[in-house]
């Protein structure tokens, strides 16, 4: 890691301060001048519960025990004070399959449903809007069939500036997420959108180590903070903010 840290080096930022009150961001302790958004990516049984199928952790993992416990923190946040959340529920029908992962969150099987620490955002019908996703690329998955697309409006309806991003998995979901709006935004495809701030410790990713991908046929190593490293950093490459801590500022 070190190694790779020296070559990929990658600096965030110390704080994003969200405000006790009103809707608009606070940074660093300056008065930020747009509505923050909460999106949440996949933060679903399926990657994070042990056991939960092909996809999930096979025993206990600190850092996705980490996200799960910062998405619950900051989620609760938005929704004392009826923010909005945009939240993706990664969910596949079983006859189609996303190459090259093995088949996981399929519907039904209740691996495409919120971890229990999450399951009370589906009663915050105020502000939360729940959609299910059937591909890595969360904007992509937002498209509906009329060609309208679900994101967009969220950002939209909200007046939105910026959005706050967390979720697994950092290299995959996360940053295609995070590219994807970053590209939309340059093209005037998400007003009044102009920040994407990713939260590291609110994001996370597998472990599959070298020594066992060894023994298992086609499986490609995916050392676990590695891979968050360089998700971030392609994140911040591409033009988002990546920040090591959210806290709460006084109430306006």
């Amino acid at each position: 890691m070190d190694v790779l840290k020296k070559m990929m080096p990658m600096e965030e930022e110390s704080c994003f301060v969200l405000p006790n009150g009103g809707g608009d961001g606070v940074e660093n302790g300056s008065d930020g001048d747009g509505k923050v958004g909460l999106v949440l990516i996949d933060i679903i049984k399926g990657f994070c519960t042990v056991g939960a199928g092909n996809l999930a952790p096979t025993e206990p993992n600190g850092q996705i025990s980490e996200m799960v416990e910062e998405a619950n923190r900051i989620s609760r946040i938005f929704c004392d004070r009826k923010w909005p959340i945009f939240a993706l529920l990664d969910t596949h029908y079983p006859d189609k399959p996303e190459l090259p992962f093995p088949p996981h969150c399929i519907i039904g099987s209740g691996e495409e449903n919120f971890v229990p620490e999450l399951l009370w955002l589906e009663k915050e019908e105020e502000n939360v809007t729940i959609r299910r996703k059937d591909c890595i690329d969360g904007i992509i998955g937002s498209i509906n069939k009329d060609g309208s697309n679900v994101f967009v409006h969220w950002v939209k309806q909200n007046q939105i500036q910026t959005i706050l991003v967390l979720g697994i998995c950092t290299d995959l979901c996360v940053v295609d997420f995070v590219s994807t709006a970053l590209a939309g935004r340059n093209v005037g495809m998400f007003p009044p959108l102009e920040d994407v701030v990713v939260y590291s410790r609110g994001c996370a990713t597998y472990d599959l180590p070298p020594e066992v991908a060894a023994d298992i046929k086609g499986a490609v190593a995916h050392p676990q903070e590695a891979m968050h490293h360089i998700g971030l950093y392609m994140a911040k490459a591409r033009g988002a903010r990546i920040v090591s801590q959210i806290s709460i500022g006084s109430r306006n």
